[in-house]
């Protein structure tokens, strides 16, 4: 957004506070990359995102591009990414504050009506900026970005682990809450009745008695069915939001135990089963992630969610795009797993080794080991940069919620990196 509120905050009036500049470590490398980032850029960017005809005043470009930069460099909240920018004098001054702030920047729901309104286009823009900050501080180099390692991993959403009894309990559950909303008396809404159904199937479950679980998942799927039927003779001409989620509580009601396009999720009906044969977690449950990085320097040059749990490399040439419309530079060499044979899906122009095959020798033997280097990068930004767990909504949330733990991968390097390397001044 643009605007001035929140951006360059001037004293009280009669009472003259130092400037934060004056008080802080200018070696920081937080100071360093704050003078580093193209600020100018985002605010030509997100100009249109909103008005500053009516309303209050807007919030500032700096500040929401700024929160959402340490919110994913230091795996925040935005309850908590706000909370802790009071707290620290160097966050502020990342921000664009000149003075020391006593008070929150924004509520916590301006940066997700922000992420709303930039939506997915607008955050990579986030990610752009950060790689092009290092490319012009020499910390990413364009003959790093020729050589790429390509794959994929799963973005897990913030939903419960999806059995059938419990699809069941809460898709009625919904139904019921949405019927009392609209003011429809149910014949019967089954709160008692279903709540001791799901709780004997789970103890029968655990108990490994297979046949009295079963029966106590058929009770909860009679329980649903009762509802739906009621609701429809009731209520023939439902709203959308009732339809919606009517057309969901039945796709779950219908689908069997071999169908190919499950619903794993009431309020998350984007969610993808998907195997990717690991032994600990035979099954995960969100979306694919593909994953560029430079072969050599390990910076994320690429990643973005891809939704219908697509075969490994048919994310080939989609990934590689990408790196080239952030970086401005095509990659030449792309190293890849198994996962991605099939000559078919590899772009024109660019080499794919595929790591894994015996008898290689020599370079190429050393070029397929280095492969392996994207494996922990990948857990990386899982555990630090908030991608383990979803919690944004739809598949723009995905996208979304990928970009910015990017950003947050390379703002981690950016860091490093200034810990030593000085910071070069660009000649507007």
């Amino acid at each position: 957004m643009s605007g001035n509120f929140g951006e360059n905050r001037t004293p009280v009036e009669g009472i003259k506070q130092p400037l934060l500049e004056s008080q802080l470590n200018l070696e920081h490398p937080l100071v360093k990359l704050a003078k580093a980032l193209d600020w100018q850029y985002f605010e030509q960017e997100f100009r249109t995102a909103t008005t500053t005809d009516v309303g209050r005043p807007a919030l500032s470009s700096r500040l929401l591009v700024g929160l959402h930069y340490l919110k994913a460099l230091y795996d925040e909240s935005d309850e908590s990414v706000v909370e802790k920018w009071v707290e620290n004098p160097y966050w502020q001054y990342f921000c664009g504050e000149q003075t020391f702030q006593h008070e929150l920047p924004c509520h916590p729901t301006s940066l997700v009506k922000w992420r709303q309104r930039v939506g997915a286009q607008g955050v990579e823009k986030l990610l752009k900026g950060v790689l092009k900050t290092a490319q012009q501080q020499k910390a990413l180099k364009p003959s790093e970005i020729k050589r790429v390692n390509v794959d994929t991993t799963v973005q897990e959403k913030a939903i419960a682990f999806a059995t059938d009894a419990r699809l069941y309990d809460k898709a009625r559950r919904a139904l019921v809450r949405a019927a009392q909303k609209q003011q429809i008396k149910l014949r019967q809404n089954y709160s008692r009745l279903g709540k001791q159904a799901l709780f004997r199937q789970s103890r029968y479950a655990v108990a490994q008695q297979g046949g009295r679980a079963r029966k106590q998942t058929q009770k909860l799927r009679t329980y649903l069915g009762r509802v739906i039927r009621d609701i429809e003779r009731k209520l023939p001409n439902p709203s959308p939001m009732l339809a919606s989620l009517l057309q969901r509580a039945k796709r779950i009601y219908q689908q069997k135990r071999n169908d190919s396009a499950k619903l794993y999720s009431v309020h998350a009906p984007e969610v993808e089963c998907i195997a990717k044969g690991k032994v600990n977690k035979k099954y995960e449950f969100g979306c694919k992630v593909a994953v560029v990085t430079t072969h050599c320097s390990n910076w994320i040059v690429g990643i973005d969610a891809q939704h219908g749990n697509p075969y490994d490399g048919a994310t080939l040439a989609p990934a590689l795009l990408q790196v080239e419309n952030l970086t401005h530079v095509q990659p030449q060499q792309a190293i890849v797993d198994q996962g991605f044979r099939g000559r078919t899906h590899h772009p024109q122009g660019v080499q794919v080794f595929i790591g894994g095959s015996r008898k290689r020798a020599g370079f190429l033997k050393r070029l397929l080991k280095r492969r392996s280097a994207i494996e922990p990068l990948i857990g990386h930004i899982k555990h630090d940069h908030r991608m383990q767990r979803n919690y944004l909504q739809g598949q723009v949330g995905e996208r979304i919620n990928s970009f910015l733990a990017g950003c947050g991968f390379n703002l981690r390097k950016l860091y490093r990196f200034f810990v030593t390397a000085p910071l070069i001044h660009l000649v507007a």
